[in-house]
């Protein structure tokens, strides 16, 4: 029997783009996280330990409007450079892991940006997880499009 991929959770959300750029560009825009917010909706990214780099490197991202947000603090569990990132949310709002997934194709690059969430408030947050990913996805989407748009050379 031939192996088949393993099932997303039920609270996954999962977007990719197509960039007109290298693996290493897209790469090193994806985690520079000094400079995240440029392209990614509502969030401001800074490292907090290691640089934010390699395996326990660590970082925290504050996401929100205004003075309405939170913080996510995040530790670096998959380090490939340039191909992959995956970190695990710690706090107690965003839980779970994410992942930054860069693939060189003949003719630039494909960025997969996925969550694998846990959400707050237990089952109801599984239950309501159907109204919110569409949004979530959204969001997702305008970023990295705007990623795509930050490293497509001009």
């Amino acid at each position: 029997m031939a192996n088949s991929p393993e099932p997303k959770p039920p609270c996954h959300a999962e977007v990719s783009v197509e960039v007109e750029a290298g693996a290493h560009e897209v790469w090193n825009a994806v985690v520079n996280w000094d400079i995240q917010s440029t392209w990614m909706l509502f969030t401001k990214v800074w490292p907090t330990e290691n640089n934010g780099e390699g395996i326990g490197g660590k970082i925290a991202a504050r996401t929100g409007i205004g003075p309405v947000g939170f913080i996510d603090d995040m530790v670096i569990t998959h380090w490939e450079p340039p191909l992959r990132c995956r970190v695990e949310h710690l706090g107690k709002i965003v839980r779970g892991t994410g992942d930054f997934i860069v693939a060189p194709m003949a003719a630039g690059t494909r960025f997969t940006w996925a969550e694998d969430v846990i959400p707050p408030f237990g089952r109801f947050g599984v239950a309501a997880w159907p109204a919110v990913r569409p949004v979530f996805e959204l969001m997702m989407r305008i970023s990295v499009a705007r990623l795509a748009a930050r490293v497509t050379p001009k």
